[in-house]
């Protein structure tokens, strides 16, 4: 059989026998989700509320994977509860043999429950552990399926995880499919207040991932009507190419690459832009695995052993210098891969690593074959993607040079800190705090009001270099850039090592108005950029200092907002509203005296600070491109669209 015949059958083949409630395995119980949700869903916060919608549409993204559901639907509603339909086959309803009880009974209230775990109601599934629907239901404070199955409607109904309804025909119908609306549970969650634009994204990754599949997104809430129907032939070309949207491609062609191999399929498509970040997104059963794994491993070997033979063949490298290295050959690449297996191994119930090692060798050699085949018959565009290679590897040695530069200026990693930084007496990092202070004067006050014993000041001056628009051997020589660098300790790029990190909370703190979003948003890019492991493990804040001070005699307050200003104000007048109240609006950190300062924003029991945490990376790379990035058109088009919902600029 050939490898494309394959590959056909088993994109398009389905699963070739019923799925009924003998596909359904029990493994064990259902207690402990409600004790333990972190175990299961990630967290309790925003994420582990989306997670919910995301368990569900996994089941549905399954039916898709088998061949029998090409409609998904995923609606909010009004009060905050969640309908996903889709138009598969239905959850079985026929009796479990290890149970004696209804099949839809059992993969709702029993953990470990599922047609994923004998290869037989599933060939390939991203639901790997099967906890899916049984957790949704756990952690919900009611829950309705029903299953359209058969000519009837199956109906179950259940609260935080209890039986409220047993199974029971409630009517006719002439559809397949599954519809499960359930409630999210109060007491579980921080909050169950749904995103619209986090279930979009997620939705038109699967719709992209998903050929064909068409997945629509509805929010009925009041106010916030939305919808959105994504449908795309193109695949995973259609994804590069909106994942480029804002970048500027070095060719036109997005190169796709696919192959199969006994039962595993891997789809690749990739096309460099004139950036100098890669941006490599992975999926394995439709499951984003944001640490990457096999597939990504496989990939990243082929890459650089392609484009290095092409370097040789072509007589732009010679046998006898140094090859180009791995991130090199990534330099500007957007690339999405793709890769469907039986039997997928992940680490964890998030499942953010794929670890099946025969995966890295499909990817290897699809790769390998093909790219080697599209750049002999493509030469301009071969030739294009090596010269920037090549350019990236005299950048990098550039930048090693530099690194090597600032090694040697701190006495080969020893105690030689910028100048302004004024540090703490504390040595053990989880103790310490580093406020980065946007200029000399709040630096001033920040270091006579700050707690020396465990926080240290760096003030900021001058305008800081945008490294959107710069490669690594620019950041390293930057005057403003590596006083930030060489405070922190840890290295940048890929020498950053947080366990060198000497301070585990670095809080920027900038003004209250445009110029200190601006410097808080260089910042960040910065530690995205180069330091992401800070931000992935929680160490970035942003201090959120007063806008206002409130005067009544001897009495002084401060407000955060607008609205807080107004109240205060009608507290501190009381019954007469002739009371003077003198208000006052700041203009800057450094017009607070330093003990104001203290008492408002560096004070540990009164402060308050804003953890920059990281849900969807994707994203974040897709609003860093946009917002400081080179182009212009698409960041002009954004505020347009979003300036009426900005009603407030102080952050």
């Amino acid at each position: 059989m050939s490898e494309q015949k394959e590959l056909n059958e088993l994109t398009t083949t389905q699963v070739d026998h019923e799925y009924g409630g003998s596909e359904i395995q029990v493994l064990e119980g259902l207690e402990a989700v409600r004790k333990r949700p972190g175990m299961y869903i990630g967290s309790t916060s925003e994420s582990g509320l989306h997670h919910l919608v995301y368990e569900i549409v996994d089941n549905s993204i399954d039916e898709a994977l088998a061949g029998y559901c090409t409609e998904i639907t995923v609606t909010i509603n009004d009060g905050d509860t969640i309908t996903v339909t889709d138009n598969g086959r239905g959850i079985p309803v026929d009796i479990q043999p290890q149970t004696g009880l209804p099949a839809l009974e059992v993969v709702f209230t029993v953990l470990h429950a599922g047609g994923k775990f004998g290869g037989g109601g599933y060939k390939v599934s991203g639901g790997l552990h099967g906890v899916g629907a049984s957790v949704v239901n756990a952690l919900s404070e009611w829950l309705v399926v029903q299953v359209h199955k058969n000519g009837q409607i199956y109906e179950m109904k259940f609260a935080r995880g209890e039986i409220t309804q047993k199974m029971k025909v409630v009517g006719p119908t002439d559809k397949n499919g599954t519809v499960v609306t359930f409630k999210p549970d109060p007491e579980m969650f921080d909050t169950t207040t749904y995103s619209y634009d986090i279930i979009h994204t997620r939705m038109q990754q699967q719709a992209f991932l998903n050929a064909g599949l068409k997945i629509k997104t509805f929010d009925l809430r009041p106010g916030q009507e939305a919808q959105d129907e994504m449908h795309y032939e193109g695949g995973l070309r259609e994804y590069v190419t909106w994942l480029n949207r804002h970048k500027t491609p070095i060719h036109d062609q997005v190169i796709y690459m696919e192959g199969a191999k006994d039962d595993a399929i891997a789809e690749i498509a990739l096309q460099y832009n004139d950036d100098f970040k890669e941006n490599i997104i992975s999926f394995a059963n439709n499951v984003h695995t944001p640490e990457g794994g096999m597939h990504e491993t496989g990939l990243k070997s082929a890459l650089t052993r392609v484009i290095n033979n092409y370097g040789l063949k072509s007589g732009q490298l010679k046998p006898d210098q140094p090859g180009l290295k791995g991130e090199d050959c990534r330099e500007g690449l957007t690339c999405v891969v793709s890769v469907k297996l039986t039997e997928a191994q992940f680490e964890g119930q998030t499942k953010a690593k794929l670890g099946n090692a025969y995966i890295r060798t499909l990817v290897d050699n699809v790769v390998s074959d093909k790219l080697e085949q599209f750049f002999e018959e493509n030469p301009k565009v071969a030739r294009m993607i090596l010269d920037k290679a090549m350019m990236a590897n005299r950048a990098r040695e550039a930048a090693r040079k530099a690194r090597e530069s600032i090694r040697r200026k701190t006495a080969l990693g020893g105690a030689a800190m910028p100048d302004k930084l004024r540090d703490c007496n504390e040595a053990n990092p989880e103790l310490t705090e580093l406020y980065i202070v946007e200029g000399d004067s709040a630096g001033g006050s920040a270091t006579q009001g700050r707690d020396s014993r465990f926080q240290a000041i760096l003030p900021l001056w001058g305008k800081m270099l945008n490294v959107e628009k710069a490669r690594a051997d620019k950041v390293y020589g930057n005057d403003k850039l590596t006083p930030v660098i060489t405070a922190l300790g840890a290295g940048i790029g890929e020498d950053f090592d947080l366990n060198k990190l000497r301070y585990h909370k670095v809080i920027i703190m900038a003004d209250a108005d445009v110029d200190g979003a601006h410097i808080r948003t260089l910042l960040l890019t910065f530690f995205f950029r180069f330091m992401r492991p800070l931000i992935d493990n929680g160490y970035v804040y942003a201090a959120v200092p007063p806008l206002y001070k409130l005067t009544k005699g001897k009495t002084v307050r401060v407000a955060f907002s607008d609205e807080e200003r107004d109240a205060i104000s009608a507290e501190l007048r009381g019954d007469n509203p002739n009371t003077k109240v003198v208000i006052n609006r700041y203009k800057g950190l450094g017009e607070m005296d330093p003990h104001e300062l203290w008492e408002t924003t560096m004070d540990p029991e009164r402060r308050t600070l804003k953890r920059i945490e990281l849900d969807d990376a994707v994203r974040a790379d897709q609003i860093f491109t946009l917002l400081m990035g080179e182009k212009v058109e698409p960041r002009r088009d954004y505020i347009q669209e979003n300036a009426k919902k900005a009603v407030n600029l102080d952050f």
